[in-house]
């Protein structure tokens, strides 16, 4: 009986490895390792930063040290061929490729999604998918399974797209997507990076850079697989329809979005009050946006909400904030010099504002007193209203005593029949 032609390779390649060659391949393979190895050390340097795509936590965790030593271990397979028979790295350079995918797609996806349980599903998927294909390859299983799904075929209108071919269009798409994910990442890293008064564009930038390059990367992906580009218009026909009719509230939001983006009438940081919510925003996203109340709850709010509601805007011309505190003092009290020093005594407060300065008024003629509003404006509400206002009143007390004056308390009399 004649025997496979895998098995015959994989003598081929035992026996290879089992000769005294093996030994200046391994050789010249630590050399590639040892080279990849300072060479990532070189490029990363003292200020690299930490657990990024390309250098990880360490030197060897990164996505750069598999390419960097298989690009060295694809010269020396070059400059060896000829000189001794090719062995160890017939089996390391296929290893060498799927450490590199698996920690290039890993890195990209992290960065993408961080805290993503699902990506973490993704990422163990891509590890076996890519050591699979790898063993496959070695064994010379692979070419020939891909000549048998090339095999299975059928005609989509005028094309003909086999299994291969959506197997390795699933494959680019994957690549694809992860090389856009990573490219957009990159940018919106480097744009959103010290970014202070223009942080909303710089969002809107980063967002609109990804939507395109994943747009773009899926049209490569469907190229690849040998779907006809030219039969998109009849999918983005129907997709235009859906969108107006099931996805409107959907596209409404992300429409907003970019518009609240674009306006910068509400930028992140700023303090806003919707719904009866009141907090500051900490993200705009394409389809909602992200409030943090003083008291750590947070609240999602869709985008069309803040476009098509009224929103109160603490932030959006000037950050003061004014607030008032209520005072009563004792009929016959000296306003005329208690006023300017409760004034004084708010403005010594420390998150109180100088420009504008406090204010005192006479603002009712109470049964039990003389009732003084004193107003004062404070310069970051993000930090909290209540304490402040506790402090201008405990101010305000040890003024009122200072200057010996009384605050009246309700008395009542009661006569017994």
């Amino acid at each position: 009986m004649d025997r496979p032609p895998t098995a015959d390779e994989l003598d081929r390649l035992v026996h290879a490895l089992l000769q005294p060659t093996a030994a200046i391949e391994l050789a010249v393979l630590v050399a590639c390792l040892l080279g990849g190895w300072a060479l990532v050390r070189g490029l990363r340097g003292p200020q690299a930063e930490r657990g990024s795509i390309w250098f990880g936590h360490r030197i060897v965790d990164g996505a750069l040290f598999p390419l960097l030593t298989l690009l060295l271990a694809l010269t020396a397979r070059w400059a060896l061929a000829g000189q001794v028979p090719i062995a160890v790295f017939k089996l390391v350079v296929p290893i060498l490729v799927s450490l590199a995918v698996i920690r290039l797609t890993v890195r990209v996806l992290r960065a993408a999604f961080p805290g993503s349980q699902l990506m973490r599903v993704v990422e163990r998927s891509v590890s076996w998918i890519a050591w699979l294909a790898m063993v496959l390859w070695i064994t010379g299983v692979l070419p020939l399974m891909l000549a048998e799904l090339d095999d299975i075929h059928w005609k989509i209108g005028a094309s003909k797209v086999s299994v291969r071919n959506l197997l390795e269009g699933a494959v680019t798409a994957v690549l694809v997507l992860v090389l856009a994910l990573w490219v957009s990442s990159m940018f919106e890293a480097r744009l959103l990076k010290g970014a202070t008064d223009n942080l909303s564009i710089r969002k809107m930038a980063a967002n609109a850079l990804r939507a395109v390059l994943l747009f773009v990367g899926v049209l490569f992906a469907a190229s690849a697989a040998g779907i006809d580009l030219t039969a998109l218009g009849v999918l983005g026909g129907g997709l235009g329809v859906g969108i107006g009719l099931g996805l409107q509230k959907l596209a409404a939001n992300y429409i907003s979005g970019f518009v609240i983006l674009a306006e910068r009438s509400m930028r992140i940081g700023d303090m806003v009050k919707v719904d009866g919510f009141e907090g500051r925003i900490t993200d705009i996203s394409t389809r909602y946006t992200v409030i943090r109340a003083l008291n750590g709850r947070e609240s999602i709010v869709p985008n069309e909400m803040l476009i098509t509601q009224r929103v109160e805007n603490a932030s959006l011309a000037d950050p003061k904030v004014l607030l008032t505190t209520v005072v009563q003092v004792a009929y016959g009290s000296p306003l005329p010099t208690l006023m300017p020093q409760l004034a004084a005594a708010a403005g010594r407060v420390a998150r109180v504002v100088a420009d504008p300065a406090p204010s005192v008024q006479l603002s009712n003629f109470a049964a039990d007193g003389l009732e003084l509003t004193i107003a004062f404006w404070i310069a970051d509400p993000e930090n909290g209203q209540g304490n402040v206002r506790s402090a201008v009143n405990l101010a305000l007390l040890e003024a009122l005593n200072e200057a010996g004056v009384d605050i009246p308390f309700p008395q009542r009399v009661v006569r017994q029949a």
